[in-house]
């Protein structure tokens, strides 16, 4: 009944011509003395006609009214006649938004122009923050429009009342889907506009994305394949630009002279009185950071060097409780916060027009996250984006000068969707089951009509649904794992979970996102504060001093998860660390960056002594940070090298330490990792020894004992080193695989439902899921080794966490460059960064200064000798 019933609205909305149902659009838009842009005004008609598809404009341009304001209309044309008719009202637009943060901002403008014209339309949230007593009454009586979040959608499918609550659905809106596309968040939400689909088959689905490099794909994703079909069908969703130019205006804080022996970190702190003096107290300011860490040093930094800021001076990241961060983005909204200092908790599109200016601390590694956090300034169509850089590392400038010539290119990185992950299915269709239930014949070709589901296979879909019933091959004596049972259905049988004590744990744990378990902090008598991991807090004693959301406490005691903290004077340098807070360089950055260092190496080859101005920009060094870089890159040069394009550098030499190699393929963190691990596996099947791998993003050093001949063993087996053929299985052997699956499982088991928490309460400690994970881990591989999970999970790691087609690709690209094999006297420009990351990985009674200090000497020394 459902499909007639929409395909009767678009008739009314035929019957009127799009202008006149789009009129009252117009009306509110002259009555704030706006024109429509032409894009809004395309996205509004392209809706009415039944289309579906992708808006990409610059952040700020009114893009949530382009995406809304075609739905408003027709449930405004449809109002009328539905009041006549005695239609029941219900739910017709949802707005999935991936941050609750988000609601609030998209539900006060949809509600701007609804309560000034006096719209008949009511606009809800629903989310995690939701109380029960009104998502009760959501269900009972619906609201028109519902915002909410890819975790709540799934959890209202998990309702034996959601065919009901979407059975007058006429669109969905995505939004910021190009950060939930490369996620099982993404996936998530696939599949469950897979099923709303099918409910509703002339759904219309529009998502709003940020500028990547693989729109087409983001919006085949976005709107889903026909019901049935393995590939894309018709008719191609839209995909609506804007000519709307937001030019990012970059400038570089660089320091009075360039170290020629720099370290990662080593400008950072040291930086902060430029920092201080670049920045203004009437200039309303996001500073970002890459990691929760960073944030938290960077705001006790400014803290202490501008007292005078006190107040209007904040720290924002997600680990800081809900309450306060949702104050800081009101208190910035109003003016009243000037500088905030922050994470990605901020990259997303809360709009505030008051800020002016983005400071970005180290580099962002990544074009679409420099896009994304520029456009948090100048928040509005027809605004230049303001971005400050400040570098923590003098080889960052590279980084920062090719995001210059990639920006001005309009090159952007690609996300790709995750490719069937089962643990989300699995989820997926347990949800269904504690919800209307399903019949697996009509849900297998509506989960394959999910762009990230379309080439999931016959075995695998039949492997999830015994696995689920049964609880596979060696859980079937478990009844807490055989989940779903069969109930009778017009064609067949559907699938149902009848326990409901199953069914409650289930609804309790919806989610794909993972993480260490957080221990909330909280003020002995007072309020709390946020959340750490709980391996830091298990590193504390009774008294010790750490600093976090901006605070300087001391720890008191833990109890039940609850870290219960008192503030002091005390002094400490410590600051909690969370997991997952490295990032590396895209694989887009990386060939800006060889493309940077070869331009640097062909100007320093065809133009050395030159001191005219203009020279720099005649030999290619025509960045600002290009320029401040040269005496670096000139020591470099002298020392070593600097390789061309089509050239690999490697070094040796010898220190007290032993024996290092250098190498450097600037390909970005993970991909060293992966490759530094696999030369040392290999190397050492050649002549066994101890090998320490240390990497960052420009390359990887080997370090083994005095006299171990990495130069002899270069010479004789250098292409086996480069060998393709064998990677997988050298990979494996290299990294320990198996230890590394074990890890990855851990999560897996957590969102298909194999561990859990426990009930609100009854929270179990991180080592308890882990040891739950471990065991069926063992479980399966002992028993079960062909369990699809344990496939996914070493899929993961090799795609994922190994970057293994990155590796792959690097080391084919490596194969056809001319090889660069330099003995250096010691380490030089480039080694130097490599040799400072592993010193600060090594337990001393002599901090990372002095030690670093001590080298710079050594090797100062060494060089006017």
């Amino acid at each position: 009944m459902a499909k007639p019933a929409l395909m009767a609205d678009r008739g009314l909305t035929a019957k009127r011509g799009s202008a006149a149902v789009l009129a009252p659009i117009e009306a509110w838009f002259a009555r704030q003395g706006w024109e429509p842009l032409v894009f809004q005004r395309q996205c509004w008609q392209a809706y009415l006609a039944g289309r579906s598809g992708l808006i990409q404009v610059p952040t700020g341009s009114g893009k949530t009214y382009a995406a809304v304001m075609g739905p408003i209309a027709e449930l405004l044309a449809e109002d009328e006649a539905a009041a006549k008719e005695g239609s029941p009202a219900g739910l017709r637009l949802l707005y999935i938004t991936p941050l609750r943060a988000l609601s609030r901002d998209l539900a006060l403008a949809i509600r701007q122009p609804i309560e000034a014209m006096g719209w008949p339309l009511r606009v809800a949230i629903r989310n995690g923050d939701t109380a029960s007593s009104e998502r009760t009454r959501q269900l009972r009586r619906p609201p028109e429009i519902l915002i909410t979040t890819p975790e709540s959608l799934s959890l209202l499918l998990a309702n034996p009342r959601a065919p009901e609550l979407f059975g007058q659905l006429h669109c969905v809106v995505l939004d910021e889907w190009h950060e939930l596309l490369g996620s099982k968040r993404g996936s998530q939400a696939e599949l469950c506009l897979s099923w709303l689909r099918r409910l509703r088959p002339a759904l219309r689905t529009w998502a709003i994305s940020a500028t990547i490099g693989n729109l087409e794909e983001a919006a085949r994703a976005a709107v889903g394949l026909p019901a049935g079909a393995a590939s894309g069908g018709d008719p191609e969703p839209l995909i609506i630009r804007a000519a709307i130019e937001r030019p990012t205006a970059i400038r570089s804080l660089l320091p009075e002279t360039i170290d020629g022996f720099p370290w990662a970190g080593h400008l950072g702190l040291r930086m902060y009185e430029e920092l201080v003096a670049a920045l203004d107290p009437a200039v309303s300011t996001l500073l970002f950071t890459n990691t929760r860490n960073q944030a938290e040093r960077w705001h006790q930094c400014l803290r202490y060097a501008c007292p005078e800021m006190d107040g209007a001076l904040a720290l924002h990241h997600s680990a800081i409780d809900r309450a306060e961060r949702e104050a800081i983005e009101a208190a910035v909204k109003g003016g009243a916060m000037r500088w905030v200092v922050c994470t990605s908790s901020l990259d997303l599109g809360v709009d505030f027009q008051p800020v002016e200016r983005v400071v970005q601390i180290g580099s962002a590694k990544n074009l679409a996250r420099l896009l994304q956090r520029a456009g948090r300034s100048a928040h509005c169509p027809g605004g230049t984006s303001q971005v400050l850089f400040m570098p923590t590392h003098a080889l960052e400038l590279l980084e920062v000068s090719a995001m210059r010539r990639g920006l001005a290119q309009g090159l952007v990185e690609t996300r790709r969707p995750p490719q069937a992950p089962l643990d989300v299915l699995l989820q997926h269709l347990t949800s269904l089951a504690c919800g209307p239930g399903f019949e697996p014949e009509r849900e297998w070709a509506t989960v394959r009509s999910a762009w990230s589901f379309r080439g999931l296979s016959p075995g695998d879909w039949q492997w999830c649904l015994r696995f689920l019933e049964e609880g596979g091959e060696c859980l079937g004596a478990y009844p807490r794992y055989r989940k779903l049972e069969r109930e009778p259905a017009c064609d067949g049988f559907r699938y149902v979970v009848r326990d409901k004590a199953v069914a409650r744990l289930h609804r309790l744990h919806i989610g794909t996102i993972t993480a260490e378990r957080a221990v909330t902090v909280r003020f002995v008598r007072g309020a709390v504060l946020g959340h750490v991991e709980e391996t830091f807090i298990s590193r504390l004693k009774p008294g010790d001093v750490f600093f976090f959301a901006g605070r300087q406490l001391e720890f008191v005691r833990l109890r039940e998860m609850t870290a219960q903290v008192k503030a002091t004077t005390k002094k400490s340098s410590a600051v909690p660390a969370w997991a997952g807070g490295q990032m590396a360089l895209s694989d887009l950055l990386s060939e800006g960056l060889r493309a940077e260092v070869d331009r640097c190496a062909r100007a320093l080859a065809a133009g050395p002594g030159q001191d005219d101005a203009d020279a720099h920009v005649d030999t290619g060094l025509d960045t600002p940070e290009l320029r401040a870089l040269e005496p670096l890159l000139r020591r470099q040069a002298e020392l070593s090298r600097l390789p061309r394009r089509d050239e690999f550098l490697v070094e040796v030499c010898r220190s007290r330490e032993g024996s290092h190699l250098y190498a450097y393929p600037f390909e970005g963190r993970f991909v060293h990792e992966g490759l530094g691990f696999l030369w040392a596996w290999r190397l050492a099947r050649q002549q066994p020894s101890t090998i320490t791998v240390s990497v960052n993003d420009y390359g990887f050093e080997l370090l083994a004992p005095r006299g171990y001949p990495f130069e002899e063993l270069f010479e004789l087996h250098g292409d086996g080193l480069l060998d393709v053929e064998h990677l997988e299985a050298d990979l494996e052997q290299a990294v320990n695989l198996s230890e590394l699956g074990r890890r990855r499982f851990r999560a897996i088991a957590q969102i298909a439902g194999l561990v859990r928490n426990g009930y609100p309460g009854q929270s179990r400690s991180g080592g308890q899921l882990q040891i739950s994970a471990a065991l069926l881990f063992d479980v399966f591989c002992r028993h079960e080794p062909g369990n699809r999970l344990l496939a996914q999970a070493r899929r993961e790691v090799l795609q994922e966490q190994l970057e293994l087609p990155r590796i792959r690709s690097a080391m084919e690209r490596l194969l056809g460059c001319h090889l660069l094999l330099e003995r250096t006297p010691r380490p030089g420009p480039l080694a130097f960064p490599l040799l400072a990351e592993r010193l600060n990985n090594r337990m001393s009674n002599e901090s990372l200064l002095e030690r670093i200090a001590r080298l710079r000497t050594e090797a100062e020394r060494a060089e006017a000798c």
